[in-house]
């Protein structure tokens, strides 16, 4: 593994407010390298796709835990606030400072019907979920969040899908009740110490570089763009490093191609049915796993913690098993002569 990136040196040469804000941003992001190069997603405690129950969402938690993941993220809309409720539940008798908790601001959930399956989450909160990006929709919404968490403070607070791939037409409307109010109420937030770090939670980078115009972000919690299928983020990454801005970077198997591989029947990229051209691809990474004895999700997994700009790594767990699982796959050695197969054959594009 590469070694994780230092971001106290580069926060120790500023100076006045700005050195301040870096010196705290630095220690943050210093911090949440050196819990460990992995933590732990929680979307599927929201009933991702499949359904789990409340003992099960507190074993996978504590299967993690055991593992030695000391960072967890969630949001209000993973299962509608359940995934808030049992990942609480599982962390509240825990020692606050022990560990590190990263939530998402941008929608609020108001009473519904309950209605398994809506936007793949197979909970039954009733509760709709609803964009607000406004100053006091980020308000609600943090303070719903610590109700719902039962916990007294957040560390990291993330503005959640803002975007013109998630939004649309939409975009530049939502965008600009963020840039009239919802990053102002974040960094109120980390000013008031409320939160110690805010940042964005998105599946696309554009919006990463649009949002630094207008907000003084920590970090940005990415999923999908740095991947053995999708270096587009690559570049930005840098960038983040050089301007002392952390990177969590997520679904790092796509989906689950990259870790059932083709025929593992799970052949979804980037939530949707994979395409012949990522099939052929996928396939080729596969047979260079073979030959170097090197399970695919373990080099999906070590590719992307390789990246010297990535403060950590997030994975999701479906139970326990998977939560132990994942920290195998990152602590199995890969011979080095596979990562130069991987790049002299061609098998890494942008």
């Amino acid at each position: 593994m590469s070694s994780r990136p230092s971001h106290i040196s580069d926060s120790a040469a500023a100076g006045g407010t700005a050195g301040q804000s870096n010196g705290r941003r630095g220690r943050l992001l210093d911090r949440l390298a050196q819990e460990g190069p992995l933590g732990l997603g929680t979307a599927p405690l929201g009933n991702l796709y499949r359904a789990m129950d409340d003992a099960g969402a507190r074993a996978t938690v504590d299967a993690a835990w055991d593992a030695g993941v000391r960072y967890f993220d969630t949001a209000p809309f993973y299962g509608f606030g359940l995934s808030e409720r049992r990942l609480g539940d599982a962390l509240r008798e825990r020692a606050r400072d022990a560990f590190l908790l990263s939530t998402k601001v941008g929608r609020l959930l108001r009473p519904g019907v309950a209605e398994p399956g809506r936007h793949g989450f197979l909970s039954s909160m009733p509760f709709e979920p609803s964009f607000d990006y406004s100053y006091d929709g980020i308000m609600r919404s943090f303070e719903a969040s610590l109700q719902r968490l039962g916990l007294a403070r957040i560390d990291i607070l993330l503005m959640h899908d803002i975007g013109r791939v998630t939004h649309g037409a939409d975009h530049p409307r939502h965008l600009q009740d963020a840039i009239d109010g919802g990053f102002r109420a974040m960094a109120a937030l980390r000013d008031q110490g409320a939160v110690s770090a805010i940042g964005l939670g998105v599946n696309e980078i554009e919006i990463c570089t649009e949002a630094l115009q207008y907000a003084d972000l920590d970090l940005f919690l990415v999923a999908g763009r740095y991947t053995l299928l999708n270096q587009e983020a690559g570049a930005f990454f840098d960038e983040c490093r050089i301007r002392n801005v952390g990177i969590v970077a997520a679904g790092v198997f796509n989906s689950g191609i990259l870790a059932t591989g083709t025929t593992g029947g799970s052949a979804h990229y980037d939530y949707e049915p994979a395409s012949a051209e990522i099939l052929r691809r996928v396939d080729a990474i596969e047979r260079l796993c073979a030959r170097f004895e090197t399970p695919l999700p373990a080099a999906a997994l070590q590719f992307v913690a390789r990246h010297a700009s990535i403060t950590t790594v997030l994975i999701g767990a479906g139970n326990p098993a998977e939560a132990a699982q994942s920290v195998a796959l990152l602590e199995r050695p890969i011979p080095a002569e596979f990562w130069i197969a991987l790049q002299s054959e061609g098998l890494l594009a942008g």
